[in-house]
């Protein structure tokens, strides 16, 4: 259960008192009008990279076909590969009959063109799936590396968890519509952060502007490049389900901006809404430095751990970004549900920080742990049971 108390940063806040609540906060006061911002998109997010800050989002846990966005996680696995020695830029794989026939010119999707039966290199089929979105470069690795494609999403799902996306599933390494192939906008933005923080030299291959396989010279389709100073990545996609959407990166001035939108109507409406959100995102904020890394920021409140509550800090040093010349009343509150049950391994994310104006949330930037705690005595455990227990009671029907 999540409560909310407002204060200020220097407040300290008795034991037993933060058994009572889940929120730790302090305020900002200014004195414009908060700035607000719409999109046409049905999800959508806008994320600071260093921090890790949300600075909008809209629906950004809804489940949605990801359509050929799904190739982030494709690549992702192709790249893990890479760095661990699995593979070599001069591995080949063959284009099957079912990934020249579901993926080449025939089956009039995205394609890199490549021949029926053709032995391709994989830093070629890499450009085709990334600059072409070819699914038939896609299926090629799929079979592969895992024997079929079907074998293949066991590959994106096993690395999707093992770097903290919880709510997606992957069916096939194309994106084309599956009943049961899902992401929200907050985890392909976690995703595209993945992707450039762990991969800098592969990233660069999602700002080059065209590729040429088979006499068949493609552009890029991302529609920030060119039009956004700083835009380097990442992937669109597009299905009748889905409708059309983008997963962008713009790095300005030494800050990189992620955003995730989909659910628009038609390219026109993505371009349109991908270029004015983006600049938008780039030009509306200033960042108040609050913490340096490593800093405590708050406490998570544990329940039978050799201490009553965990020190949080955020990765890195913590900003908040506030809407220039909108500066209104800003709040920003410590989130955790607990108490967490101890022991806790330092690194772990417990929280995040919010960040509201006039109440509606405008920043979220993830807590961790910045500490081990381990499980406390049989009468620490005792004790705090204890008065878990009336808490709950009070707690009622909530």
């Amino acid at each position: 259960m999540y409560r909310q108390k407002t204060g200020s940063v220097n407040e300290v806040y008795p034991a037993l008192f933060l058994l009572l609540i889940a929120v730790l906060a302090f305020s900002f006061v200014s004195s414009a009008q908060a700035q607000q911002f719409e999109t046409k998109a049905k999800q959508a997010i806008v994320m600071d990279y260093d921090s890790g800050s949300v600075l909008f989002q809209k629906n950004a846990d809804e489940l949605m076909p990801p359509a050929s966005m799904a190739k982030l996680m494709t690549m992702e696995v192709v790249f893990n590969a890479l760095k661990i020695g699995q593979l070599s830029y001069e591995s080949t794989f063959s284009i099957s009959e079912d990934a020249w026939r579901r993926g080449g010119s025939e089956s009039g999707g995205s394609t890199m063109f490549a021949k029926l039966g053709s032995d391709v290199r994989l830093e070629d089929l890499i450009r085709g799936v990334i600059v072409q979105s070819g699914n038939d470069a896609s299926i090629a690795i799929a079979e592969g590396m895992a024997g079929s494609e079907l074998g293949f999403a066991g590959l994106m799902n096993e690395r999707a968890r093992k770097i903290g996306l919880t709510k997606s599933k992957f069916r096939n390494a194309t994106g084309l519509p599956h009943p049961e192939q899902n992401v929200t906008a907050r985890e392909l933005a976690y995703l595209a952060r993945h992707l450039i923080k762990n991969y800098p030299q592969q990233y660069k291959i999602y700002s080059e502007p065209e590729f040429t396989w088979n006499r068949v010279r493609q552009r890029n389709r991302n529609p920030l490049l060119g039009k956004v100073e700083g835009a380097d990545g990442l992937k669109t996609g597009f299905t009748e389900a889905s409708g059309y959407g983008l997963v962008g990166s713009v790095l300005n001035d030494g800050r990189r901006i992620i955003m995730v939108l989909n659910g628009m109507s038609s390219k026109k409406e993505r371009s349109a809404e991908a270029v004015k959100i983006m600049r938008w995102a780039s030009r509306a904020f200033q960042s108040i430095a609050l913490f340096e890394e490593g800093e405590v920021v708050g406490e998570a409140t544990l329940y039978g751990g050799a201490k009553s509550g965990v020190a949080l800090a955020a990765e890195g040093p913590l900003k908040i970004f506030v809407p220039i010349g909108f500066r209104d009343r800003l709040k920003a509150d410590i989130v955790f549900k607990g108490p967490i049950p101890a022991p806790v391994t330092k690194g772990t994310q417990l929280a995040t920080l919010q960040v509201k104006i006039n109440g509606e949330v405008s920043q979220e930037t993830p807590l961790f742990a910045a500490e081990d705690v381990g499980t406390g005595t049989v009468t620490q455990r005792a004790v705090d049971a204890a008065q878990e227990l009336i808490i709950g009671f009070f707690r009622g029907e909530e």
